[in-house]
């Protein structure tokens, strides 16, 4: 706790005190330990508690009886995040993946229970999206809010999601229950990148990975929409970036897992064409090898940049 000074209001510095202490632990806390922790009398700390839940700057977990940090304090942080430092840092970065890729790619943090999308680069002749710069969805149907999500713990996932009812659907997709909502979570954690197969748009898929702060903590996400049909072996560009194809192999690449014989003699690793396997359906569209690992390579130069 900060030194008081003449010009202080005591109030406002007492909440700020316990916004701060909260920002600072990963799992939401007790009130006695807040109060302990900032040397504040109990009655006090559950007034200042209230005052901050009553706005949503503080999430009150009634099963533990615990306080965390709002939606309404993370919308502010956000803002800060928003304002210039990280569309700054991120549009170079989006630019040259649209580049690499030849896929839309966009940039998106999360307000409340929804993600706000704060950049969109187009690419040239892929179709147009509904995820345009200032566009809200639900967290939970998107690639990219999915990607934040795993990011949080169950005490805060908890908080933004106390029941089923707040699980918004799109015609019919996305989770419909907390089980299956964790179960999504499990899985993004598991493979490093999350992904969306038709929920926002029929026809068009997304994958995401997370952009985070010091403290390791969710403040954004990169994510690449393709066609979820595309066939993976016309995306020259993007298979020459990662390494699939050799830059000065101009005849059609051979089939995956073989080598193309050097016109040179010289020992050269595999080439392997991108073949995207026929989809079953209900079944997510697989991912373009080598895009999410794309997309991974973004959003960490972009985490190393906003963690300077």
């Amino acid at each position: 706790m900060t030194s008081p000074t003449a010009t202080d209001s005591p109030a406002v510095g007492h909440a700020l005190d316990v916004l701060s202490l909260l920002a600072r632990h990963t799992e939401p806390l007790s009130a006695a330990r807040i109060a302990a922790a900032l040397s504040l009398p109990r009655s006090s700390t559950y007034r200042i508690l209230t005052t901050l839940a009553d706005r949503g700057f503080v999430s009150h977990l009634r099963e533990s009886g615990r306080f965390g940090l709002g939606s309404a304090a993370y919308e502010l942080g956000s803002a800060y995040q928003r304002q210039a430092p990280l569309q700054r840092a991120a549009g170079p970065l989006l630019a040259r993946l649209v580049d690499v890729t030849t896929h839309n790619a966009h940039l998106a943090i999360m307000q409340g229970r929804d993600v706000l999308y704060v950049i969109e680069e187009r690419a040239t002749g892929r179709p147009r999206l509904v995820t345009d710069v200032g566009v809200r969805l639900p967290a939970h149907l998107t690639a990219s809010g999915l990607a934040m999500l795993a990011g949080l713990s169950a005490a805060q996932v908890r908080a933004s999601y106390p029941s089923a009812a707040a699980l918004t659907g799109r015609e019919g997709s996305g989770p419909s229950t907390l089980g299956e909502l964790r179960r999504l979570l499990v899985e993004t954690r598991a493979r490093g990148y999350a992904v969306e197969d038709g929920t926002i748009t029929p026809g068009l898929a997304s994958v995401a990975v997370a952009v985070t702060d010091h403290l390791g903590h969710p403040i954004a996400a990169v994510a690449v929409t393709y066609p979820a049909e595309l066939a993976v072996g016309t995306d020259r560009p993007l298979a020459i970036a990662t390494g699939h194809l050799h830059a000065d192999g101009s005849a059609r690449p051979p089939t995956e897992g073989t080598t193309r014989p050097p016109a040179d003699g010289a020992a050269r690793p595999p080439a392997v064409v991108f073949q995207t396997p026929r989809k079953r359906p209900g079944t997510p569209s697989p991912v373009i090898p080598g895009l999410a690992e794309q997309v991974r390579r973004t959003a960490a130069a972009l985490s190393a940049r906003m963690q300077r």
